[in-house]
């Protein structure tokens, strides 16, 4: 994503901190990020070009880094030439292993981006890289090393910037980002790359497994760092590679052709880059018979279903002498991908118009899907249409992040957030994501202030008391125990609906979905339409469509009883508008303890939604906890609780919060938990085109961006962004849930 242009998160705090010490649990934990060494050495042209410390080899040739890239693994992979031709709503996907500096990135976004501008019809296609880093260079580092670039490749500049915009904090796991505007989705998987490679499903999605189409090979040589050449690492490229798949890799050490020609593939030297005579290029040949690699190309293009003509580049080409046997192939592979494009849902029914609902209508509308959105009453009518939401983090020991989906997910909608404030501040309306910070007071709290040494200082950090004291306003609480959380903010619902609903693919229509018939090839809804003129009676509307989501929360089992009955808990959530006086003295930021309080400004548009005064000072203060409830209407008492919970936790703000909450203004909605906690995301079981997004408790805007990711991409046939056990956690037939069904 590129940089966002509302105000900047507030790190000013954290960063006046000295920087965290190595992490504690690094030795006892294998999995815990180790940030790259960096070392400089003078290049061929007097430059100065990192090195790595830890395995002593140069991230790229001294002649010239992105000359080495585009030529490595642009020309010998012949992207200029597949992407060109790929077909409408096609994602082709490259997978790296050794993200370093991300110069191959760079490379291959300015390449993207040129040919999507020469080729209009490339407006639907997507590109999606998949990389791994075992050490990655920390922000800073990164900032300058790119920074050089930017200066010796002005062309660069722009991507730079929204790179390092959007670049991760350093913790293991799949870290996606997505630059919208390019329809380019990075995921960058932090940590060992066997095991990184290991974690890509391939068995989620309804459709044909997904593959990947081209590798970089693009780690330190084999004599410095033989663990991304060893033996486990070329079983997963096997695994996660078809017929066709390419490689391409500086490298022509032995150890590198054995692996390539025993994980199936057909290798070929060809001229290096610089002072390196030669290198490897592969693809990968059917099990019975080789194949020259143009043929595999252009085999792989027209299945793509794109009629344009091209020529290879026969210095990277291998022989024809099989070219006869090999067509067999490439036609059998050719009505393959043929059958996975025409598969691929053009038209998606989304059941429920929350915030689950309204994600996975834009995930599905980015990737060029027609989506119709219905709800029985209105958009946000239910739980999600507070009037803010904080997004913070629920922290975990940062062993366990990687597989952790409280963390993946805030960290994704962090940065989704954030793009969604550029549009709005581009289209000037208000922001979806206001970065105010948070403080969790640690009231209740699964992690220690050893355990939150452990994460990056961007992420969360333990602030002195004195600062923590002129960050929050709180003075008479003690605040040695805290976690101040730089990049939380407060979401505001309604601005986020308006944005999802402006997509030029998403259709609302307020119907009641009664009946669900799947069939072989559509799933037909039969809903009732309500009118609002008295004259006019209600009627029954039928839709088709190829696949329908049902996103909606504890009513989901109504729909479909393969969806499991859940958890119900009704929450309400108090505000009230505080006087000059009292605004002065409530806390500056949001703040975690037991509950939750946010001071806001309600923004233009939050009357429709909620009862309150735009462009006037609000405190939020929540939310009740009530199991088993599905009423929604107002309770008195309820406020009185919330304020209650709150003075408990903080008894100074009691001279602060009015005590009279009979004249606060409240809204009530009804959370959906399953019995582990885990949100119901997948595919529906003995279906092939129903499927769910649902439960996500009191973090349905922390979650359900990158939920909704998983299902757009396990439906179209691409690598969703979560481990595979991960996925069996979430998925909604997972064996745990049915056991207590049963």
């Amino acid at each position: 994503m590129s940089k966002s242009s509302s105000a900047p998160i507030n790190t000013d705090i954290a960063s006046s901190q000295p920087a965290h010490q190595s992490n504690s649990n690094s030795t006892k934990y294998s999995n815990i990020v180790k940030p790259a060494k960096i070392d400089w050495q003078s290049d061929d042209t007097g430059n100065q070009v990192p090195v790595s410390g830890e395995f002593g080899d140069v991230y790229f040739s001294h002649a010239d880094g992105l000359a080495e890239s585009r030529h490595v693994f642009l020309n010998c992979n012949q992207l200029p030439e597949r992407l060109a031709n790929l077909a409408p709503q096609q994602c082709f996907t490259v997978a790296e292993l050794g993200f370093g500096t991300g110069l191959n990135l760079l490379a291959l976004w300015q390449l993207w981006r040129q040919l999507r501008t020469a080729n209009p019809e490339l407006a639907t296609s997507r590109l999606h890289l998949i990389t791994t880093e075992k050490h990655p260079i920390p922000l800073e580092d990164l900032t300058q090393i790119l920074t050089l670039w930017g200066q010796r490749a002005p062309e660069l500049a722009e991507l730079i910037e929204q790179l390092l915009a959007a670049y991760p904090p350093l913790i293991t796991g799949c870290h996606r980002l997505d630059f919208i505007k390019d329809n380019l989705t990075v995921d960058i998987w932090l940590g060992d790359a066997a095991d990184s490679l290991a974690k890509l499903d391939t068995t989620a999605s309804s459709q044909p497994a997904p593959h990947i189409d081209a590798w970089f090979l693009d780690g330190f040589a084999p004599s410095c760092n033989e663990s991304l050449w060893a033996d486990a690492i070329f079983a997963q490229i096997q695994r996660l590679s078809s017929l066709g798949t390419t490689a391409a890799t500086y490298s022509c050490a032995g150890i590198v052709k054995r692996a390539l020609q025993d994980s199936g593939f057909e290798i070929k030297k060809v001229p290096g880059f610089g002072r390196k005579r030669e290198m490897l290029t592969a693809v990968m040949i059917d099990n019975v018979v080789s194949a020259d690699i143009s043929d595999k190309w252009a085999s792989r293009d027209k299945r793509a279903g794109s009629n344009k003509k091209h020529s290879f580049d026969r210095e990277n080409s291998f022989d024809n002498s099989n070219s006869n046997r090999s067509s067999v192939s490439s036609n059998a592979d050719k009505s393959k991908d043929e059958q996975i494009l025409s598969a691929k849902p053009t038209h998606v029914v989304v059941i429920g118009a929350g915030v689950s609902g309204l994600m996975t209508a834009w995930a599905l509308a980015n990737r060029g899907v027609k989506v119709t959105l219905l709800d029985k009453t209105a958009p946000l009518s239910g739980a999600s249409g507070n009037p803010r939401a904080l997004l913070a983090p629920k922290m975990t020991p940062i062993h366990h992040a990687d597989d952790h989906l409280h963390t993946i997910g805030y960290l994704y909608s962090s940065r989704f957030y954030r793009y969604l404030n550029e549009q709005a501040a581009i289209n000037n309306t208000p922001p979806i994501l206001e970065p105010t910070g948070a403080v969790d007071l640690l009231v209740k709290s699964n992690v220690s202030i050893k355990e939150i040494t452990d994460y990056p200082d961007e992420m969360a950090i333990t602030l002195p008391v004195t600062q923590a004291e002129d960050i929050t306003g709180l003075v008479a609480l003690d605040l040695t125990e805290n976690l101040y959380l730089p990049q939380s903010g407060l979401v505001n619902p309604q601005a986020l609906k308006n944005a999802i609903l402006k997509h030029p693919l998403i259709t609302f229509r307020r119907l009641e979905v009664t009946q669900i018939n799947e069939t072989e090839t559509n799933i037909g809804i039969i809903s009732s339409s309500y009118s609002d003129n008295e004259d006019e009676s209600d009627s029954t509307v039928t839709i088709e469509a190829d696949s329908v989501v049902i996103c909606a929360a504890y009513e989901g089992h109504q729909l479909d009883s393969r969806i499991v009955a859940c958890r119900t808990i009704r929450g309400q959530l108090s505000w009230f508008t505080p006087t000059a006086e009292q605004q002065a003295d409530l806390p500056k930021l949001p703040l975690k303890y037991s509950g939750y309080c946010a001071p806001f400004i309600a923004q233009t548009g939050d009357a429709n939604l909620n009862n309150m005064l735009e462009d006037q000072p609000q405190f939020l203060l929540g939310a009740s906890f009530v199991d088993g409830d599905k009423n929604i209407s107002i309770r008195s008492d309820e406020n009185q609780q919330n304020r209650d919970k709150l003075i408990r936790d903080i008894p100074e703000l009691d001279n602060i919060i009015p005590t009279d909450t009979s004249l606060w203004q409240a809204r009530a909605g009804i959370r959906t938990q399953t019995i582990d906690y885990h949100p119901l995301v997948g595919l529906l079981a003995q279906s092939k085109r129903l499927w769910t997004l649902s439960a996500m408790g009191a973090k349905g805007y922390a979650l359900a961006p990158i939920c909704a990711e998983i299902v757009a991409d396990m439906m179209l046939g691409a690598f969703p962004p979560l481990s595979t056990a991960m996925l069996a956690k979430i998925s909604p037939n997972r064996a745990r849930l049915q056991k207590a069904l049963g």
